[in-house]
């Protein structure tokens, strides 16, 4: 969100600043999107394992939140925006990590989900590196 303001800074033109800007997070996109399911696997066993030396060690379990700020901002803009909604503006907003394994969390069977992050991060790097420009 926040790269393209460097681009003026650097004496960058508007296109090189926008193709670094959005190559960059295309390909950390699909390093996140395509890897969700093995850190999401590795979070849980992490977690499981913390468990497990807790109950060993006698000393108290800490219970995840599952009802945080944050998942229920999420949970909302899934609900009213949809697959599109997530996929273009998770990534904007939450991040790129963040957002690409929140969009393969929730549509990771669909084949729309990834073109769908792809044409927002063209979308959005447009628009951000168009103000940084601007201003």
């Amino acid at each position: 969100m926040f790269a393209p303001f460097g681009g003026p800074a650097l004496g960058l033109t508007f296109l090189e600043t926008y193709s670094g800007c959005v190559s960059g997070a295309i390909l950390s996109s699909a390093l996140f999107y395509f890897s969700a399911d093995y850190l999401m696997d590795r979070a849980t066993a992490k977690r499981i394992q913390k468990q497990k030396e807790a109950l060993k060690n006698g000393s108290p379990v800490k219970r995840k939140k599952n009802f945080t700020r944050m998942n229920k901002f999420i949970v909302k803009i899934k609900r009213s925006l949809g697959q599109v909604g997530i996929c273009f503006w998770a990534p904007f907003f939450l991040s790129i990590p963040i957002g690409s394994i929140i969009s393969a969390k929730f549509y990771g069977h669909s084949n729309k989900s990834y073109p769908l992050i792809v044409l927002g991060i063209f979308i959005n790097g447009i628009v951000t590196t168009g103000i940084a420009y601007l201003f």
